[in-house]
Formats: C-alpha cells, sequence, structure tokens
C-alpha cells in the first residue's frame, strides 16, 4: 500500500461521523447499508451522510453499488486489511506481539 493511500485512509477516518459511519458498515458486512439504513441509526441530514459516504469511497474504504433504486454502501474489507497490514507490518520485529489477552505487545 502507497503510503499517499494509507494517508488518505487514515485523514478519512480522522473524523468522528465517518468513523461511526465506517464501523457501522463493517458490522454490517457484506450487505451492506442503504444511505436510508444510515441515516436512521446516525439521525443526520441526507446532505451531511453524503458527504461523509462521499470522502470514505474516494479514500478507498468505501463501495457504492446500485441495487435498483437503492445505493448499497459497504465497507471495502480488503483496504481495510491493507491498512491494517501497512500499520502492524513492521510491528515488534516480526515477532507475536499480543499476549494470549490481546493487550500487551511483547516488543
Amino acid at each position: 500500500m502507497k503510503e499517499t493511500d494509507v494517508v488518505r485512509s487514515l485523514a478519512a477516518l480522522a473524523q468522528e461521523v465517518r468513523l461511526r459511519v465506517f464501523r457501522a458498515l463493517v458490522v454490517a458486512g457484506k450487505d451492506g447499508l442503504t444511505p436510508g439504513v444510515i441515516l436512521e441509526q446516525f439521525g443526520m441530514t441526507p446532505a451531511l451522510l453524503s458527504f461523509h459516504l462521499k470522502e470514505l469511497v474516494q479514500a478507498g474504504l468505501v463501495t457504492q453499488e446500485r441495487q435498483g433504486r437503492n445505493l448499497i454502501y459497504r465497507a471495502s474489507f480488503d483496504s481495510m486489511n491493507k491498512l491494517l497490514g501497512y500499520l502492524t507490518e513492521n510491528c515488534c520485529a516480526g515477532e507475536a506481539c499480543l499476549t494470549a489477552d490481546a493487550t500487551a505487545c511483547h516488543c
């Protein structure tokens, strides 16, 4: 993953509403969510949601697909995994970082 893509992804997620929307899409999984469902969950205006979804799509973290009259938004798990991989690829000099309870790094 290119450093510019990492910066773009992190910048998109560094905003509270976008982070919440992205996490909701991750939870929704491959089925994704329509804007109407997202609006119900977060109670924002359609224009504001549209702006934030556009930012997430441009960052490559979210995909958009038309199904009939509906738009379906999904988290791009491939992009998410690439971002996480980039952030952790040199963690702990290649050693396992997490304990059994996943709370401490053995770096």
